[in-house]
């Protein structure tokens, strides 16, 4: 049922994309207030604290999702972002459900090792790996910028490309956030900010 729900909003998603006349538009998606334009999935608990979305696992280490209600195709995203370890989180880009999306990951992975930075596939894995922990500041603020044009895709973290993948699982999809579940995990916290998106269609 639910996938038959995503295949549908999909669908839908694909009609509304914003692209269309608006090559070169740049977009604040986060306003840094509150979460206007923004829908949350799952159980995570999301807020906005000094400027920031703040996502935490909910009850039970319960994960879940902030997305963006508008979808994109083509584009060139910046965003500032700081974690509080352990932590698996990630942005999602061309998210169109949970089994079709691309997430430039924030994570430190051991098996196979890899770092924030990584570009992961849904169903794919990992298209890339950044496997150089000195590339990610872990008690501050670090920046990622992710360009999606057509079926290439690149990643750089705090100016360093870290993924420069040509993949065609996704065409355009929604931007968001990720909170994974796990006890491990926990108490997982992941920091968002300064959210802007360039559209290239």
């Amino acid at each position: 049922m639910r996938h038959g729900m995503w295949t549908l909003a999909a669908l839908i998603g694909a009609a509304f994309c914003f692209g269309c006349n608006n090559n070169g538009k740049s977009i604040q998606l986060f306003n840094g207030y509150d979460l206007t334009g923004w829908q949350a999935e799952g159980k995570a608990v999301w807020t906005v604290e000094d400027g920031a979305i703040v996502g935490q696992q909910g009850p039970g280490n319960g994960p879940g999702d902030l997305l963006t209600e508008q979808c994109y195709k083509d584009f060139d995203l910046s965003c500032r972002w700081r974690a509080e370890w352990p932590c698996n989180s990630g942005i999602w880009f061309r998210y169109q459900s949970a089994d079709q999306a691309y997430q430039a990951d924030i994570l430190e992975f051991t098996a196979p090792v890899c770092y924030s930075g990584t570009l992961f596939c849904t169903g794919k894995m990992f298209l890339a790996m950044n496997t150089d922990a000195s590339l990610v500041n872990r008690e501050g603020w670090n920046t990622f910028r992710i360009r999606a044009v057509g079926d290439h895709l690149q990643v750089w973290l705090n100016g360093r490309q870290v993924a420069d993948m040509h993949d065609d699982t996704s065409t355009h999809g929604r931007i968001g956030i990720q909170v994974h579940a796990g006890e491990k995990l926990g108490p997982m916290k992941i920091m968002v900010k300064d959210v802007k998106l360039t559209v290239l269609d």
